[in-house]
């Protein structure tokens, strides 16, 4: 199938494959750090360290705080940093970026793959800092609508699925390590890709937070992401809102724990 053959499964690293047995519940949980400054990302990372596999770090705190909270995270808390930029422009500047990445200790960075073919290859084969790159498939705040307004073929509007599973194409084509997409499209893009292609999925909603009016439109619970193929699982409102966060990340793993 696409993609299949132009990609070796042993440059992914084992702690990406659903293989590794020795993955512990709450290793498939990613915490945003969605905050505005360093030392409250420091006090999350220190109340949760031992409760999730990974911090994403996206676009607010890296702006606010620059590489330096990704170091800090390092050394606090070992290899464990989602670098969220979605990087997007021409392909040498991609490639800049990407090598920069990699030097801080990320393990893994995100970028869109809208340009296709090859522009990722050399920079993925040629990674000093063993950063995994995850590209953006659709985000989960968007549905039918906009995807009609935003000018995609009436196909992808009646069938974001299909939307989704043609950027996990390009993408593993382009040379990327794995893809951000919904719970709903997992289980078809590691059938067709297969299970060292790594799959990480936003949207997430444990049933005892989902409620009417959530700005996610596309959410699945982490029972059923896990269950239906994802790696990592991004679930940030329902454990930093609780009242006891490192206890709402405990509920969370028992769930996983049910799907595994």
């Amino acid at each position: 199938m696409a993609g299949r053959s132009s990609r070796s499964p042993g440059r992914v690293p084992a702690f990406s494959q659903r293989a590794d047995l020795k993955r512990d519940a709450k290793d498939y949980i990613v915490f945003p750090l969605d905050v505005p400054t360093s030392a409250e990302a420091m006090e999350l990372v220190r109340l949760l360290g031992d409760h999730v596999g990974l911090f994403k770090v996206g676009l607010e705190l890296f702006i606010a705080s620059g590489p330096d909270i990704v170091r800090a995270i390092h050394d606090a808390a070992g290899r464990k940093v989602f670098l969220d930029l979605k990087l997007h422009d021409i392909p040498a500047t991609m490639r800049r970026a990407l090598l920069s990445a990699s030097r801080h200790g990320a393990r893994f960075v995100t970028v869109h793959c809208d340009q296709g073919g090859n522009l990722l290859r050399d920079v993925a084969e040629n990674n000093p800092g063993g950063t995994q790159i995850l590209a953006v498939s659709l985000l989960t705040s968007l549905g039918a609508e906009d995807l009609e307004r935003l000018g995609h073929r009436e196909a992808y509007v009646r069938d974001p699925s299909s939307l989704v599973l043609e950027k996990a194409r390009i993408a593993s084509e382009a040379g990327c390590h794995g893809l951000i997409c919904s719970g709903h499209e997992a289980a078809r893009v590691k059938r067709e890709l297969g299970e060292a292609f790594v799959v990480m999925t936003p949207g997430i909603r444990p049933e005892w937070t989902l409620v009417a009016g959530d700005d996610q439109k596309r959410v699945v619970t982490p029972r059923k992401a896990v269950a239906s193929g994802a790696d990592y699982i991004v679930i940030g409102r329902p454990i930093r809102d609780a009242k006891d966060p490192a206890e709402a990340a405990r509920r969370i793993a028992g769930e996983i724990s049910a799907a595994l």
